[in-house]
């Protein structure tokens, strides 16, 4: 029913910034909140931000104080906006949002990849 659709990822090199957006679609009714996780090579998937219909923001510890998610004026696209990038970032970057209860992500994106490197 709902769809979303992560773009934006690519080559970055360390220190650098990059955005990637998450189009949401097929929304019937409001979204609890939306967040992004990520999965490098070999490691687990680890929660990176997320954020609430009402605006409360939290972060994963290890992209606290450089990263920032937001949401666009028509509420259908979330953004996370990421600084200071260094080579362990590189990773998968997938996109969810809980629909149906809060907390709980029960529709994902396909994921974009973005590699730190020079």
């Amino acid at each position: 029913q709902v769809q979303l659709v992560e773009s934006g990822g690519g080559l970055v090199q360390p220190g650098g910034s990059l955005r990637l957006p998450c189009a949401a679609s097929g929304i019937s009714g409001n979204i609890y909140d939306m967040g992004w996780y990520r999965q490098g090579p070999g490691k687990q998937r680890e929660f990176v931000a997320r954020i609430t219909t009402g605006g409360n923001t939290y972060y994963g510890n290890s992209v606290k104080g450089r990263s920032a998610i937001f949401r666009d004026n028509t509420r259908n696209t979330v953004y996370l906006q990421m600084y200071s990038l260094k080579p362990e970032d590189t990773a998968v970057y997938s996109c969810a949002a809980a629909i149906r209860t809060p907390g709980i992500y029960d529709t994902w994106g396909q994921g974009t990849q973005v590699t730190v490197s020079s």
